[in-house]
């Protein structure tokens, strides 16, 4: 299996969200990650849906997605898209280890969005592979609380998957 990014234009619609998890999980298919957001055209959202499958099977959901009403436009963007997640940690910093953790803020290139007397909140964006790393340092001085968004991707380049004609209740062609 092999780790695939879907970007897919939907109309801002109640229930797109679910009809398109539930085709997923009726595949048996795992959603690693999926985030949703709004675009650059009124009425029409991005899903950036992140799976482990293999070719073939993936396919045959991509077909059966792009049949759905809703579904504007889908694309696979390649590794080489860019990729970002967002990270909200906060983590135990009193006086003796606060210095520490500052200095490990400033080298992953993060952001303190919060100071409280015995933590320190931390907004980190990047790849899994920083994020993943960020947390290693982190954790000997003792996370508290986390939350991490879903992969959000564009591709490379000038082209873009959508165009000025796709808009709420438009299918392109």
């Amino acid at each position: 299996m092999t780790r695939h990014t879907l970007s897919v234009l939907v109309e801002d619609q109640p229930g797109v969200l679910a009809r398109i998890s539930a085709l997923f999980s009726r595949r048996g298919f795992n959603i690693e990650s999926l985030a949703v957001g709004p675009t650059e055209n009124e009425g029409v959202s991005r899903m950036t849906i992140v799976v482990n499958a293999d070719e073939l099977p993936l396919e045959q959901v991509t077909k059966q997605l792009n049949k759905l009403i809703n579904v504007l436009k889908i694309v696979e963007l390649d590794p080489e898209a860019v990729q970002r997640e967002l990270l909200l940690v906060k983590v135990k910093a009193d006086l003796d280890t606060r210095s520490h953790v500052l200095e490990t803020v400033q080298l992953f290139r993060a952001k303190v969005v919060d100071v409280a007397t015995d933590s320190v909140t931390i907004e980190a964006t990047g790849s899994r592979d920083k994020l993943e790393a960020f947390l290693r340092i982190l954790e000997p001085f003792g996370i508290k609380e986390l939350v991490q968004s879903g992969l959000v991707a564009i591709g490379r380049g000038s082209r873009s998957i959508s165009d000025r004609s796709v808009r709420s209740g438009d299918r392109p062609t």
